[in-house]
């Protein structure tokens, strides 16, 4: 799996419980590495905050789903900003879970593992 997030502890958070239920992980920081990486990785799934440095998730999620290599991948937004209309933008852009954070540790395995 591909985890794309600027924040270091939700980062070691969502790695560390990705881990545990035994998948590989390939941590990202910064959403301008992502299209090389995953051609790279081929991931089962990528997990991507909405707020990122340089580059916004939801431009992330439209660019994966373009993507030949990685239009099938699915997506879960994973995001602080959960606003009116937020889920409905990231599941148009192409994402097919979205979380808010805080997250509940639960709904997140459960998401993943719906996905998978």
């Amino acid at each position: 799996m591909l985890v794309v997030e600027d924040n270091e502890l939700n980062l070691k958070l969502f790695c560390d419980l990705l881990r545990a239920h035994g998948h590989e992980v390939l941590p990202l920081r910064d959403g301008r590495d992502v299209l090389a990486q995953a051609q790279g990785f081929l991931p089962d799934l990528v997990i991507t905050d909405i707020h990122l440095p340089h580059v916004s998730g939801l431009d992330l999620i439209v660019s994966l789903k373009a993507d030949d290599l990685l239009s099938a991948v699915p997506i879960m937004a994973v995001t602080a900003y959960a606003g009116h209309g937020d889920e409905e933008r990231i599941r148009a852009a192409g994402a097919q879970a979205y979380v808010s954070k805080p997250i509940s540790v639960l709904r997140f395995v459960e998401q993943v593992n719906a996905l998978l």
